[in-house]
């Protein structure tokens, strides 16, 4: 059970980060590889400057941005390891969950 729970105490943050529509969509827009600013990344978008840059603090805080200063400004990219505790717990949960239909299929072909 020692495992489990280090997966739900690294998983639980990205899940969090990712609960809100306004961080999904920025996770969403800089999943294709490419770092932006937040200037860039506000552009366009339905809330303010400022608070783009507190949902990419909050997704850095969780491990699935990193920020890097370039001149005056922060460009933001994905992190493609922030995913990983995340992903080997649905993976997990997704093996139990087979597990648990293969059984019932057992039972009732018998």
């Amino acid at each position: 059970m020692q495992k489990v729970e280090g997966d739900l105490t690294a998983a639980a943050p990205v899940f969090a980060a990712l609960g809100d529509p306004t961080r999904l969509s920025l996770f969403k827009t800089l999943g294709d590889g490419r770092a932006r600013s937040i200037t860039e990344l506000a552009n366009g978008a339905a809330v303010t400057r400022q608070a783009v840059t507190k949902h990419l603090e909050t997704l850095a805080e969780a491990g699935l941005v990193e920020g890097e200063r370039r001149g005056r400004e922060k460009h933001f990219a994905l992190r493609r390891d922030g995913l990983a505790d995340a992903r080997r717990l649905l993976d997990e949960v997704s093996a139990q969950w087979d597990g648990a239909l293969d059984r019932l299929k057992a039972f009732v072909e018998d």
